[in-house]
């Protein structure tokens, strides 16, 4: 993975209903898309797949936006209820339209859930659900593949082989696109007994959403 010379990032924070939220802006020169991307339940930005592709994407003239909804900022530990991350995601988004590029919705885990949830509602051009919780470990009977299928959206579900949330096999099939990073769990972590490295699960992933989103434009 490779960094985009000279990229200077620059955060912004914004009041929403739900509190104080911020993005990281990773600015492509030229940018023709922004890609959105939230955090999950258990973590933040900081995620490995959210890092990735803040490296890979701005080389290829998509500015990526890396969003920390209010309960993150503000130190909190737990997430709240869905309800409450949709009303914060509603209200970063005239930040996210702010340059005048097509926004592509996105995030990880319980960040993808609320991407599909309100893609259509707010115009998002598309949806990127990174290890998109399928059902709760061990519960496949508890399926989400409803708020997948309602996206409404052309829609890319990027999935660890070894996620207990949803293999890639227990997918339905519908109008989503979907990539498998073999090897890797939730958080996209691969063993490392296994055939693939960290950095080349990394590339599969930046790969196939770099490929996906230069057919959108």
């Amino acid at each position: 993975m490779s960094r985009t010379p000279g990229t200077a990032k620059k955060t912004e924070d914004v009041t929403t209903d739900a509190g104080e939220a911020r993005i990281t802006w990773i600015p492509a020169k030229d940018a023709r898309l922004v890609l959105a991307v939230g955090h999950g339940a258990g973590g933040g930005v900081e995620a490995r797949d959210l890092q990735a592709l803040a490296a890979v994407l701005p080389a290829r003239r998509v500015t990526v936006a890396l969003v920390e909804q209010p309960w993150r900022v503000a130190g909190k530990k737990l997430a709240p209820a869905p309800r409450t991350l949709d009303t914060g995601w509603r209200g970063l988004w005239p930040a996210l339209t702010g340059p005048g590029l097509p926004v592509v919705a996105g995030g990880r885990s319980a960040g993808a859930r609320v991407a599909c949830r309100t893609a259509e509602e707010l115009g998002a051009r598309a949806v990127l659900a990174l290890s998109f919780p399928l059902h709760p470990p061990g519960k496949p009977e508890k399926s989400r593949a409803d708020k997948l299928l309602g996206a409404g959206v052309p829609t890319l579900v990027v999935q660890g082989g070894r996620d207990p949330f949803g293999r890639p096999d227990e997918f339905p099939s519908g109008g989503h696109g979907l990539v498998e990073v073999p090897y890797a769990d939730h958080g996209f972590a691969v063993a490392k007994k296994a055939p693939l490295t960290q950095d080349q699960a990394m590339d599969l992933l930046t790969g196939a959403v770099a490929g996906w989103l230069d057919g959108l434009s």
